[in-house]
């Protein structure tokens, strides 16, 4: 019998996770050699303890183009847009994957696909 009051006692003591970072709207537009890929969150910011702190840039094969840190929360503000520029996409990628991440839980598991036209 005593095990059952140790397994509530270890759910009381793990971690809620919130959740997490959502893409809600990206757009990619080619400057030159480069690209500038802009990216709206949607995120329940709390404040310093919990909040979206970057998402980045990923070719299909999980190689990282480029990360935009976020450096303050933005709890009044959602969601919100910010945008990355000088992202050096190789050519004959047609998508990239857009990958945000919160100070609490970490990446997200599933990054959201952005397709990419000239």
């Amino acid at each position: 019998m005593w095990c059952r009051p140790l397994a509530l006692l270890c759910l009381a003591a793990a971690p809620a996770l919130a959740d997490p970072p959502r893409v809600t709207a990206a757009t990619a537009k080619r400057e030159g050699a480069s690209w500038t890929i802009s990216v709206t969150l949607s995120h329940p910011d709390t404040g310093w303890d919990h909040y979206a702190s970057a998402w980045e840039v990923l070719a299909p094969d999980g190689t990282v183009l480029g990360t935009r840190e976020l450096s303050h929360p933005h709890v009044d503000e959602q969601p919100f847009t910010r945008e990355l520029s000088g992202v050096e996409i190789p050519d004959g990628i047609g998508h990239v994957l857009i990958r945000p991440r919160c100070t609490l839980d970490g990446w997200v598991a599933m990054p959201t696909m952005l397709s990419l036209s000239d």
